[in-house]
């Protein structure tokens, strides 16, 4: 066998061994017989309804990067998808989103062929864009929280909250400011190493984010202040992070008999419990995420007993499954070169 034969073997063993684990690590973190019993409690129609949901879920999720991909080339539904789902199954092998959506513009440039630059102007704007609504909407529900969650569960969700605001708002800064990113960024990655526990992880996170060269910056500057991209991209956003998963969980808690209200509330107060996955605490926020989401609803008077699969099921669907199908497309792809770089 030839050394590339042999290299060659030796990345695809690497790849399918990625996607092993990661199912691995799946099963470890899901009751699979509490959610088998979930599901064999509520009827087919109930879970035709689900998969619709999560179906369109997803592809909103997919119109988010097919609006910026066509404002730069011409829209690609396919290489959007790829790329929504690599990016994703990227993000839960490293502690933090912040992390996985650095290697956006490598798997942009293989599944576009776009040139460098606008890869990561165009993946900058989509973090951007992406952690401050992500702000907006669990900041909504963190404030509808205060006088119901507990106060340990407040400044968590604060904390992680603000994290967003900060996130974006340093992504834009830099698209925008190219002569003072280097300051902003080593003031920033500083402050938050001084945050007990997870600081360090939080500046290596900042140091992450992607970077600007002057040829992105033109690029970046267009579309982010573009209301073709913007708006399409925030009504993506809505029903992609809010519509979808508030709907399901819903759905989820109607079957069971356990209900929701006021229910136009629940997307937002579930936003702002799944916002701990930003925090750099474990791969993709798993496990955290779950405990985060159902302290959230046990203390609004939802049943830990009903909460807790729901919470699963709800995560299974959205974030896992997903993550688990960006595998595939990943393989045609050096997935620890991304993670690498």
């Amino acid at each position: 066998m030839s050394e590339l034969s042999a290299r060659r073997l030796a990345v695809v063993v690497v790849q399918y061994g990625i996607g092993v684990v990661a199912f691995a690590w799946l099963l470890t973190q899901v009751d699979l017989a509490r959610v088998a019993g979930l599901l064999d409690a509520i009827d087919p129609m109930t879970i035709l309804e689900l998969l619709v949901v999560t179906a369109l879920g997803l592809l909103a999720r997919f119109y988010t990067w097919n609006v910026l991909i066509g404002r730069v080339q011409r829209p690609d539904l396919r290489a959007a998808a790829g790329t929504d789902l690599v990016v994703n199954f990227v993000n839960q092998l490293l502690p933090s989103r912040l992390s996985g959506r650095a290697a956006a513009p490598l798997v942009l440039r293989r599944r576009t062929g776009m040139t460098y630059p606008d890869a990561v102007a165009v993946a900058g704007v989509h973090t951007g864009l992406y952690a401050v609504l992500y702000g907006v909407g669990a900041l909504a529900g963190v404030v509808l929280g205060v006088g119901q969650f507990s106060t340990g569960i407040l400044l968590v969700l604060a904390l992680s909250t603000a994290l967003y605001f900060v996130a974006g708002a340093f992504v834009l800064f830099a698209g925008a400011n190219m002569g003072a990113v280097d300051g902003v960024e080593g003031w920033l990655g500083g402050a938050l190493g001084h945050v007990p526990a997870i600081g360090e992880r939080l500046s290596e996170a900042v140091h992450s984010l992607p970077s600007f060269a002057e040829e992105s910056a033109g690029r970046f500057r267009t579309l982010s202040s573009d209301p073709r991209v913007v708006l399409p991209y925030s009504a993506g956003f809505v029903g992609a992070m809010l519509l979808a998963p508030g709907l399901r969980v819903w759905l989820l808690l109607s079957s069971l008999g356990a209900g929701f209200q006021p229910a136009p509330l629940l997307p937002l107060y579930l936003v702002a419990a799944y916002s701990v996955t930003l925090l750099p605490l474990t791969p993709g926020g798993i496990g955290v995420s779950e405990a985060t989401a159902t302290a959230v609803f046990v203390a609004l008077g939802v049943p830990a007993a009903v909460i807790i699969p729901v919470v699963f099921v709800d995560r299974f669907l959205g974030v896992y499954l997903p993550a688990l199908a960006g595998w595939y497309p990943s393989i045609q792809l050096d997935v620890a070169g991304l993670v690498a770089e």
